[in-house]
């Protein structure tokens, strides 16, 4: 979306023109408000997921559900992926309620698969290495919000890095390789602290595109979205190094 793109060229006035300190303090003004409904939806995001991962994992019923047969758990375990492909390719279609809907649910779901790294590891752990992993992702999204280098050359290697990914964890699926986990693990958390930087410049970019524009709700959602999966998929490499078993 960033590419060929230089949001400082047309986000601003020429010099000379009439009104430039008014226009650069508005578009300052909704950047600034823009970014944050983004930051809001995500952290509100991730703290339902963590509740009702919590309370899912309490209840005894992830025990039962995610740790025994049935077709349940593989629903559970694949239903936030269809929510994020609904979301994703039929964006365009969607109303900003119904997205916001989706995007509610999908973080709901997600809490009931994540319920089960309380079953995994200590709770002392999770706590330690979400606090480990909030704190990078301030830091890395406060970088790729403010840095002047240009990190959209960095996208197609990104994704094609967590395709690889995923192909390696499907495979050690079978291998049951506890080097491969560590490699995975150490690769998925670089992977993921260079989209969250990437990520963030890319939401700051599309806003000078659908600034005013009656799709600003919606892709406020998708960039939260994206954040949050960033930040959901660093936790989770991140703990294999932190978390203690029980």
């Amino acid at each position: 979306m960033a590419n060929g793109f230089d949001p400082r060229a047309t986000a601003r006035p020429q010099p000379g023109t009439a009104g430039v300190g008014r226009e650069s303090v508005a578009y300052d003004a909704g950047l600034r408000s823009y970014m944050l409904s983004v930051y809001n939806y995500m952290a509100s995001g991730v703290l339902l997921t963590g509740i009702v991962a919590l309370l899912f994992a309490n209840s005894g019923m992830a025990q039962q559900v995610l740790m025994g047969p049935g077709l349940l758990k593989y629903l559970i375990m694949f239903a936030p992926l269809g929510f994020v492909m609904v979301l994703s390719f039929g964006i365009t279609r969607l109303s900003t309620g119904t997205a916001q809907l989706l995007y509610w649910l999908f973080a709901v779901v997600m809490g009931l698969s994540m319920s089960s790294i309380f079953l995994v590891f200590t709770g002392e752990s999770i706590a330690q290495t979400f606090f480990a992993t909030a704190a990078a992702f301030l830091g890395l999204s406060l970088w790729g919000y403010t840095t002047k280098k240009d990190l959209s050359g960095f996208g197609t290697f990104l994704i094609m890095g967590v395709i690889g990914l995923l192909v390696a964890s499907v495979i050690n699926i079978f291998l049951q390789s506890s080097a491969l986990q560590l490699a995975v693990s150490a690769i998925g958390v670089l992977l993921f602290a260079g989209l969250t930087a990437y990520d963030t410049q890319r939401i700051k970019s599309l806003y000078f595109q659908v600034a005013g524009s009656d799709i600003m709700g919606k892709t406020a959602i998708m960039g939260a979205l994206s954040l949050y999966l960033d930040f959901v998929n660093m936790f989770t490499f991140l703990l294999q190094f932190m978390g203690s078993r029980e």
